[in-house]
């Protein structure tokens, strides 16, 4: 690696760390070569075990040496050019805005995202976010995705980027571990239209998410998936979409939905935070062994 020290974070070498909004490093600087964020050595080591390139690193000098692991593997896989810069605690706070409990930051390189298809055409359990947009929620989407064995995940075309540095942060780079993209891409009007076409095309059975007079409770989704082949209604691959933290689903989408859903509450209690109830969904909907 290539160790230079900073006297100060306005220094030109980290204006991808201090100067470049978390949009502006995915679309304007080079966009066919977007730039995310990694923060802490976890985030970064579960990007490096995925292969997710590196481009540089900004440390603070207490934790050069808990990070050698790092950048010896780096240097191994991609040449000893990638610098780390090299900050103190107080410098590093000034960027993040707190202190790191260990002090490391990484710029990393995007890859393609893969398509729908290739991340659906094995997935037995799916999770859309339609428009979710809290980084935290989304990167507690996908920590309970990868923690509860979901094949996949998909955003929609409004749903915040599960790369920026707080949704990484909050899924623990799990977000690094499960296969997920975004369908539709860019086009705000793929969903949920063609998105939901897409989907059935992939043989998975939609369900909505949401409160409705025909809902059926979460109890009734568990015994479709788990029955035999011919049971009439049975589930054989599923896709579970959750909506944004205020108003939840958009009624198209819930009209679209193969099935509406709702988890069975007590006390007046209506709903769950996204985070919570996509947890509770992808407990429940495990495939039982037998």
């Amino acid at each position: 690696m290539r160790l230079e020290h900073i006297e100060s974070i306005e220094d030109e070498r980290l204006k991808s760390f201090t100067h470049l909004t978390e949009p502006q490093l995915r679309n304007r600087l080079e966009p066919s070569m977007g730039m995310f964020i990694a923060e802490s050595p976890k985030v970064i080591d579960r990007a490096l075990a995925a292969n997710v390139e590196p481009v540089s690193f900004l440390v603070e000098e207490p934790w050069l040496d808990g990070m050698s692991e790092e950048f010896a593997f780096v240097d191994e896989r991609w040449g000893k050019d990638v610098p780390v810069y090299i900050a103190t605690p107080e410098e590093l706070k000034k960027i993040t805005g707190y202190r790191l409990h260990r002090g490391a930051l990484a710029t990393m390189r995007r890859w393609t995202l893969p398509s729908v298809e290739d991340i659906c055409r094995d997935a037995s359990r799916v999770a859309v976010m339609e428009n979710i947009v809290d980084p935290t929620n989304i990167g507690e989407l996908m920590r309970s995705a990868a923690a509860l064995d979901v094949d996949a995940v998909l955003v929609t075309p409004s749903c915040g980027d599960p790369l920026y540095r707080r949704a990484a942060r909050v899924s623990m780079g799990t977000v690094f571990q499960v296969p997920w993209t975004r369908i539709g891409g860019d086009d705000r009007h793929y969903w949920p239209w063609k998105g939901m076409e897409e989907l059935r095309a992939c043989g998975l059975t939609t369900a909505a998410l949401a409160l409705s007079d025909d809902s059926i409770g979460l109890d009734d989704l568990v015994e479709r998936l788990n029955n035999t082949p011919d049971t009439p209604g049975h589930i054989e691959k599923l896709a579970m979409i959750f909506g944004t933290e205020g108003d939840g689903l958009s009624r198209h989408t819930i009209a679209q939905a193969d099935l509406t859903v709702k988890i069975p509450m007590s006390n007046g209690v209506d709903s769950l935070n996204v985070a919570a109830s996509s947890a509770v969904t992808f407990w429940a909907t495990r495939r039982r062994r037998p």
